[in-house]
């Protein structure tokens, strides 16, 4: 009853928090890692299981997630309901793992703080791997309870290496737990065996029984081979579960690093932004193709050059990142739970006392109860370290750090059933001291370290830009308004609202919150950009082409790819309205060279060259941008015009025909091919083109002076 009791209490906190959520923007747009697992799931549910690249972040939860969308669609109330089951469960499993470790009391006061405490509420109703992460550190800590009274259990060896194994599928960087069971496998085996000798006949069957590394061995390969295998099969490379181990290395441990998640690029933190960032800069880096562990390779080395070189930096940044790891603050990486706390009277009641600062010290005390046992709980001690140590080797989120969390309560429930032993118990000197160390402890943890109002920007930032890509365009400008206004120095708040309002066409305004934005960060390469971008629109070519220069100097001039192309190309239309076409037409072939394939590039590359009388060389790039987007009705009628230009009569009319029939409602289009025809003497057919361009344009001069002087070749009068 006790266990069904917690199930039920753990289950229903969390409804209550998915249905205060439920009509908030908060339920249905999507943010960072969370957008990028949703789409993964629904590429997996149309039936792509296996993919064609290396795993660049953790497997797991992205095809729990497809399963789900592939038996019931993809249903976001539906995802969030079983994952309250799967909290409510883990909350259950460390009741039982808490029981077994220490005593009934113990585990339930565990598994009922799991079950309230306030970040496991909120992380169970996000669309992240936290979920899966806490469930399975349950789940380890349940079969660990069991080994460390019943070391010679195979079954339990076995079982320990699937959860494993999923536990680093969900969270890479728990791999330095299976180092460390298995070490402890290995001590487990020599203490069996070295007894069994003592005890038993060498012949005896006592004498052969399982070994436990073979048996977590065997456990663990059935988890991690299937993932190993469809690496190798799409890359031809041993992946034991991702590539990114190098970028999150030097992520954590460079120079500018400060403990906490900071992009390659800056204003890029999304997870498909960080891999293409990390590929391109290393390739641009060592001037070639590289593959996924080239790319892990180059940004691991980097950070370990740091680390050996600035030794005492890296130190002290360490120390930074110890601190982190043990605040009070839950640190984001996308969306805070204090904005959630708006929202969320649940959230908001729990936070009160279920936070670390309030867990930390209580665990402190159940250590000190507990360390009479150490010898017997060393495993779960090497366990704890080893994941602590795993996260302040990268940086520090709040859903990082949180697989410490049942190590946590576990030990703070001892400490609550062992307090009233100790004061009593204890001679007054002892109570005193522990007194002072706890207070010490709690001084330390809820020391601020964050600042929950940048966080709180942070998050709508994020959430502002996800509904500006919804075109949600004034929701998302309240938004972004929203977090100027909480923070004033957080320049992506004003680059994104920049963005908003121009799609508003609020373009004053998105300049001034660009200017804002750069007076703040000037090395901010997206800042300048887009403000080039609003520049343009106002035609001050001047100013816009010195903010490309420094978009490009500041970091969007990568070797590859479309953000070097688009401030090339940008910068490239900035030139030639100010007639420098030769510099512009330099841009356009560096954002040919920086995206091979942009049709945009090879368009304007043909205008401009055309505007310099290089006929033949711009036909050829218009010819390109053709066959690349043979349906882009753009790109046809520019290649169709300039062929009529130049007297090539009948292939401009084939690509004028073309351009009219992907885009029946082009004036110019329509106007053009009524021109080409009429050069050929198909003066009828010319004259209904000229009418359907004055249709789809109406007033339209030059096709009104087009369809007169075809109706006085056929003799016709024009319309009254």
């Amino acid at each position: 009853m006790p266990a069904v009791a917690l199930f039920a209490v753990a289950m229903a906190v969390r409804l209550l928090h998915v249905w205060a959520i439920h009509s908030t923007p908060f339920f249905d747009v999507l943010l960072g890692d969370a957008r990028g697992y949703d789409a993964w799931a629904q590429r997996l549910a149309s039936g792509d299981w296996v993919g064609t690249d290396v795993f660049y972040q953790a497997p797991l939860y992205p095809y729990f997630l497809g399963v789900l969308y592939a038996l019931a669609g993809r249903d976001l109330l539906m995802v969030r309901v079983v994952q309250a089951a799967v909290g409510a469960a883990a909350a259950v499993v460390l009741a039982s793992a808490g029981t077994r470790l220490f005593s009934r009391p113990v585990g339930l006061i565990a598994g009922f703080g799991l079950a309230l405490y306030a970040p496991a509420i909120f992380f169970d109703a996000l669309l992240q791997k936290t979920v899966l992460d806490i469930f399975f550190i349950c789940l380890l800590l349940w079969v660990v309870s069991g080994l460390v009274d019943r070391p010679a259990d195979a079954r339990l060896w076995f079982g320990l290496g699937p959860t494993m194994g999923a536990l680093s599928l969900t969270r890479e960087n728990a791999l330095a737990l299976v180092a460390v069971v298995a070490v402890w496998s290995v001590v487990a085996d020599r203490t069996v065996r070295s007894r069994s000798r003592a005890a038993t006949p060498p012949d005896s069957p006592a004498g052969h029984a399982p070994r436990p590394w073979l048996a977590l061995g065997l456990g663990l390969s059935l988890a991690l081979l299937p993932v190993v295998a469809r690496n190798y099969a799409v890359t031809g490379g041993f992946y034991l579960t991702t590539s990114q181990f190098g970028p999150n290395f030097y992520i954590g441990n460079n120079p500018s690093a400060d403990g906490t998640y900071m992009p390659l690029r800056p204003g890029r933190g999304a997870p498909e932004f960080e891999r293409q960032d990390a590929t391109e800069i290393a390739e641009r880096a060592l001037q070639r193709r590289l593959t996924p562990a080239d790319v892990s390779a180059y940004w691991t080395d980097r950070a370990l050059a740091f680390i050996t070189s600035q030794a005492g930096d890296w130190l002290a940044l360490l120390g930074r990142k110890v601190a982190l790891l043990w605040n009070t603050s839950e640190m984001l990486d996308t969306e805070s739970q204090d904005s959630y706390e708006e929202v969320s009277p649940v959230l908001r009641t729990l936070a009160v006392v279920g936070h670390f600062g309030v867990l930390v010290p209580l665990a402190v005390l159940g250590l000190v109860a507990a360390w009479p046992e150490r010898r017997r709980l060393w495993p779960l001690l090497a366990l704890f370290a080893a994941y602590a140590a795993s996260v302040v080797l990268f940086f520090v989120f709040a859903r990082y750090r949180f697989p410490l969390v049942p190590f946590l309560l576990i030990f703070a429930a001892n400490g609550v059933v062992a307090a009233r032993a100790l004061v009593t118990s204890a001679p007054t000197s002892s109570r005193v001291a522990l007194g002072v160390a706890l207070g010490i402890v709690a001084l330390l943890v809820n020391r601020p370290l964050l600042s929950p109002a940048r966080m709180r920007a942070i998050t709508e930032t994020n959430l502002g830009t996800a509904l500006h890509e919804a075109a949600r365009h004034d929701e998302a400008v309240a938004r972004l308004e929203k977090a100027t206004a909480l923070q004033p120095d957080y320049a992506p708040a004003f680059n994104n609202l920049g963005v908003a309002l121009r799609a508003q066409g609020r373009t004053d305004d998105a300049i001034a919150a660009y200017e804002q934005g750069l007076r703040l960060q000037d090395d901010y390469p997206d800042l300048h950009f887009n403000l080039a971008n609003a520049l343009l629109e106002q035609n001050r070519a001047d100013e816009a082409a010195r903010h490309l220069r420094t978009a490009l100097a500041g970091g969007r001039d990568a070797e590859r790819g479309s953000d070097a192309a688009g401030t090339h190309n940008n910068l490239g239309t900035a030139l030639a309205a100010k007639g420098q076409y030769a510099e512009a037409a330099a841009e356009f072939r560096a954002a040919i060279a920086a995206e091979p394939d942009s049709v945009l590039a090879h368009r304007n590359l043909g205008h401009v060259l055309a505007s310099m009388g290089r006929t033949e060389e711009a036909l050829a790039a218009l010819e390109r941008a053709v066959a690349l987007a043979p349906g882009d009705a753009h790109a046809t009628y520019d290649l169709g015009s300039l062929l009529l230009e130049a007297g090539r009569v009948a292939d401009a009319t084939v690509h004028l025909r073309a351009a009219v029939a992907a885009d029946p409602r082009s004036a110019e289009a329509l106007n053009n091919l009524g021109i080409a025809l009429a050069s050929q003497g198909q003066i009828r057919e010319a004259a209904a083109m000229f009418e359907r361009a004055l249709v789809a344009r109406p007033g339209f001069a030059d096709a009104q002076r087009n369809l007169e002087t075809a109706r006085k070749a056929l003799g016709r009068a024009p319309d009254p």
